[in-house]
């Protein structure tokens, strides 16, 4: 507080109370938000704002943003809150992007954050226990969390690295499959192997794997246990249903970290069945510890045109959404 106190000082001044209570939401939810992306304070005497902090210049704008977005007559939520923030921090860190390295591959290569949105996402994993890195194909979802993933157990800050992900084109029913339980679901977790081979090297992961000190899982077997001091990864979290979510999300002990990554857009569920990704963004919005991210197709750091190729495919289904309607 003593580093806040000795920065810059912004006040707004605001008459209308009904504008202060949307701005601040329920319980101060919303300047909440704002007090965990921003090193600053916030505080209110009587009609008047007083910011106090580092990034009290930037947060002055963003709130003066807001409250316009409330006198046009728009109600706030987490969404349109984050959506704002990241358009002003956007607009700040442009030239911050690429310089703070997550970790170094084995063949030398250092991993960071190609945009905007990526570093958002990095950010976000350093301040919460349990992330929810939601975005299109090509946006470093699942790379990026194995990457902080590798950083947390090298530095010790967790002892083991549990992956999962669901087997939605096998039911989840593995039993009915051909093989051993490694030849049983290898198909649906190849994407994770490969993310490892390339970060750590084969050697290293297969190393740390005959030690299980890396465990790579269907989310079916993930029932029942209960993961401490682990830094663990769902993968393609919008084939998970309600109940698989909760089931998860429950399994995290103490000293351990959460990735969630997902694409609402990719859904394989059967026709009628509610994504519990989906149901979690809803559910979970708000609770101090938990962290959202949503990359957009401007983080997709593949061949230019896998973002033209997704910008037109949600092209096709708003169009088709607005005949259905």
């Amino acid at each position: 507080m003593e580093e806040l106190m000795t920065n810059e000082e912004f006040r707004i001044h605001v008459e209308n109370h009904d504008i202060l209570n949307e701005l601040f939401g329920n319980m101060d939810n919303h300047i909440k938000i704002i007090q965990e992306r921003f090193n600053v304070d916030i505080s209110q005497r009587n009609d008047e704002i007083i910011l106090r902090g580092k990034d009290a210049r930037e947060v002055d704008k963003l709130l003066r943003e807001l409250i316009g977005i409330i006198k046009s007559g728009q109600t706030l939520d987490f969404h349109k809150i984050n959506y704002i923030i990241n358009l002003e921090r956007e607009h700040y860190s442009k030239n911050n992007i690429g310089k703070d390295i997550v970790c170094v591959t084995y063949k030398g290569k250092a991993i960071k954050a190609k945009t905007f949105g990526q570093q958002e996402y990095i950010n976000c994993l350093r301040s919460n226990d349990i992330v929810f890195g939601i975005g299109p194909a090509g946006t470093g979802k699942t790379y990026i969390a194995m990457a902080m993933a590798i950083r947390a157990f090298k530095n010790k800050e967790v002892s083991k690295i549990i992956l999962t992900r669901p087997a939605v084109e096998a039911g989840e029913r593995l039993g009915f499959l051909p093989g051993d339980l490694q030849e049983k679901v290898d198909p649906y977790l190849r994407p994770l192997y490969d993310a490892l081979n390339d970060i750590w090297g084969q050697e290293t992961f297969m190393r740390y794997r005959e030690r299980e000190l890396i465990e790579i899982v269907p989310l079916a077997y993930m029932r029942g246990r209960t993961l401490d001091n682990s830094f663990i990864i769902l993968d393609e979290a919008q084939n998970t249903t309600k109940e698989q979510m909760k089931m998860f999300l429950t399994r995290m002990g103490f000293g351990s970290r959460v990735a969630v990554t997902g694409d609402i857009t990719q859904i394989d569920l059967p026709k009628g069945t509610t994504s519990g990704l989906v149901e979690a963004i809803k559910i979970l919005d708000g609770i101090p510890g938990i962290g959202f991210t949503f990359l957009k197709d401007s983080d997709i750091v593949r061949h230019p045109l896998v973002q033209k190729i997704i910008q037109a495919y949600d092209k096709e289904n708003k169009r088709n959404r607005e005949i259905e309607q």
